[in-house]
């Protein structure tokens, strides 16, 4: 490993990490790529005034991604507070300077009971409620159709393509329903991001809203897009921080900042990723997924496999599961890994089955980190035997 390896880290006394979970935010989420950290010292030689550029640069992106408007934000998560504003607000500055007190206002959106999900609490921040239609078991369209009513804002759709749930209602079901009753559909897409198609598609297919977490792109980890009509992408801007200062409108996006490089660099992300070669990608990440898996295939007290989906933002990966060999379990490798140094960041699966096993996505992994990741595991299980 190299000797600079985390070296600014160390000189404040924090303590770098390898990260063998992935693509999340609370180890830093994304490495913007060297397209965008070039665009992004190219954007610091002059100010713009803001309003412009995200005009400019949403307009741009949307050309790229075949979809009406775009609006680069804070992350996907303040693209799902920006739009339930613009849904709620709508272009009135008393509404939008009124959230969020929704007095007056629609509020309610209809998510399924079936899809609540760790980041639908963005939809509430402006001030909705959310309200579940369907039951644990199932959802039908017949249950979205008694669930609106004069008070519903939107229905929200959790698209995941890589795990369709058949007992979900789909979003062509969902579409075809709301839009019946003039509701729009909203859609966090945000890891939606391969095949190529998905960056828009929701749109495409008549959603009014969706998100994508630009981090996944090679952009930072701090920003996102939101994809819709024209309308609506119009509205939404409102609410944002650029709308907050150039138009001295208070909507509740001010927080939730982007700096000029920034969005330059989310234009360079997504120029580099509609144009990169997948294959080279995908075959890069298997590589070293084969690694890990060939390092530890044999210790007798794990079971491995290979997890060969390639939808999304994270391709490939492996599972482990302790089988009946084991005198642990798959928390003890995690806390033993972190123990280490330097300490490699996994976590215990949550599915709500209690189940027992750990996925190591190569996202967050570093050339030749995917042998110290897989000699680490031999070496923690070795000790534990011992």
């Amino acid at each position: 490993m190299n000797s600079e390896w985390g070296q600014i880290y160390k000189s404040l006394g924090a303590t770098p990490i390898i990260n063998a979970i992935g693509s999340v935010t609370m180890l830093g989420g994304s490495t913007p790529v060297p397209e965008v950290k070039e665009a992004m010292e190219l954007a610091e030689s002059a100010y713009i005034p803001l309003m412009e550029l995200e005009e400019k640069a949403g307009s741009a992106v949307a050309d790229l991604l075949n979809v009406p408007a775009a609006y680069i934000t804070s992350g996907a998560g303040s693209a799902l507070t920006l739009a339930t504003a613009a849904f709620m607000a709508g272009d009135n500055d008393d509404y939008i300077q009124q959230l969020p007190n929704t007095t007056g206002m629609k509020n309610e959106i209809l998510i399924q009971k079936r899809q609540h999900y760790w980041y639908d609490r963005c939809l509430e921040l402006a001030g909705a409620r959310l309200v579940d239609f369907g039951s644990e078991d199932k959802t039908t369209k017949d249950d979205l159709e008694r669930a609106i009513n004069e008070n519903t804002l939107a229905v929200h759709y959790y698209a995941v393509e890589q795990n369709i749930d058949p007992n979900a209602l789909s979003l062509e079901d969902t579409l075809e329903v709301a839009k019946k009753h003039n509701v729009p559909v909203m859609v966090d897409a945000a890891g939606q991001i391969y095949p190529l198609e998905n960056l828009g598609k929701y749109v495409r297919m008549g959603a009014d809203f969706q998100c994508i977490a630009a981090k996944y792109l090679g952009a930072p980890q701090s920003t996102g897009l939101a994809l819709g009509t024209k309308e609506m992408i119009y509205k939404l801007s409102l609410q944002s921080f650029v709308g907050y200062e150039g138009r001295r409108i208070r909507g509740v996006g001010r927080p939730q900042k982007v700096d000029r490089q920034e969005m330059i660099g989310v234009v360079a992300a997504v120029k580099r990723w509609m144009s990169l070669n997948h294959e080279d990608r995908l075959s890069k990440s298997e590589t070293m997924t084969m690694t890990i898996i060939n390092g530890i295939k044999d210790i007798p007290s794990l079971d491995v496999s290979i997890i060969d989906n390639v939808i999304g933002h994270m391709p490939f990966g492996l599972r482990i599961t302790p089988n009946s060999n084991a005198n642990y379990k798959a928390q003890d490798i995690v806390d033993m890994l972190k123990a280490g140094d330097p300490p490699i960041w996994t976590r215990v699966s949550v599915t709500g089955k209690n189940d027992d096993f750990i996925d190591i996505h190569m996202f967050g992994l570093n050339d030749g980190e995917d042998v110290i990741v897989a000699d680490r595991i031999k070496s923690v299980i070795a000790n534990k035997n011992n």
